[in-house]
């Protein structure tokens, strides 16, 4: 059996607010007494792209299970390289990358578009992930930030990935990606794209206020009164993906 940790939007600004959140994710991960296959982690680290907030979570996201983590677009990507890569080249393109494990690939790709909210995935990554799919022997999960379908949450809705037909053909392609998932909603959530489970995992620091929930007002879009949560996807024998949703108390 495979289980795989997700957690998302952690939004690191130094305040203790943000950090002690991360920590009692981290702490109930850390103190499970099964030894996780891979925790993933769905982009917007930072809150600002900051040195400082990566230096921070750095600390907070070390592990004794492999930890994989893409940007999100309040992420910067030269900071994200160097301080969670430790990767201190210039390199300006998409940050992509691949975990192989017993079992199962994850393919991590960089949905973030520099300087704007909303999503893409660019031709340079879907040429990679392409390559990964066509390599790999095994069942792959393609986890990246942005949502690529409405979850009728109109201010996610709003700044979901877009263009989304390239990366649903490309998908049509490779029988064996077995689920997308995602962060950037800060609510869990299970819905398909391109014939697969597209599966949202929780926020961190906030989640989301649903369309038919109650707000104080207009701009009122996230609980912040709400316990952090994350997401546990389980692969099993049969190739059944199962995911379980879990809350933490700070």
């Amino acid at each position: 059996m495979i289980v795989i940790a997700h957690i998302s939007d952690l939004h690191i600004d130094n305040s203790p607010r943000s950090i002690d959140r991360t920590r009692a994710v981290m702490a109930y991960l850390e103190d499970l007494p099964y030894d996780l296959d891979a925790l993933l982690v769905t982009g917007d680290i930072a809150d600002h792209g900051l040195s400082s907030e990566y230096a921070e979570t750095r600390g907070l996201l070390a592990s004794r299970h492999p930890v994989v983590v893409c940007p999100g677009n309040h992420d910067e990507r030269a900071a994200f390289r160097e301080h969670l890569l430790g990767d201190a080249s210039a390199t300006p393109g998409p940050v992509n990358q691949v975990h192989h494990a017993p079992g199962f690939t994850l393919a991590v790709c960089d949905s973030s578009v520099p300087g704007k909210d909303h999503g893409h995935l660019d031709d340079e990554t879907l040429t990679w992930l392409d390559g990964v799919l066509t390599k790999a022997t095994n069942p792959v999960l393609v986890a990246f930030h942005h949502p690529p379908a409405t979850l009728n949450t109109p201010y996610v809705d709003g700044i979901r990935l877009f263009d989304e037909q390239s990366l649903a053909a490309l998908a049509a392609r490779h029988p064996h990606l077995l689920a997308f998932l995602t962060g950037h909603a800060h609510t869990p959530a299970a819905t398909t794209f391109a014939g697969r489970p597209l599966l949202v995992a929780p926020g961190v620091v906030s989640t989301l206020r649903l369309p038919w929930e109650q707000r104080a007002h207009p701009d009122d879009h996230v609980h912040l009164d709400l316990p952090p949560a994350l997401a546990f996807h389980v692969l099993d024998a049969e190739g059944r993906l199962t995911t379980h949703f879990r809350s933490v108390i700070v």
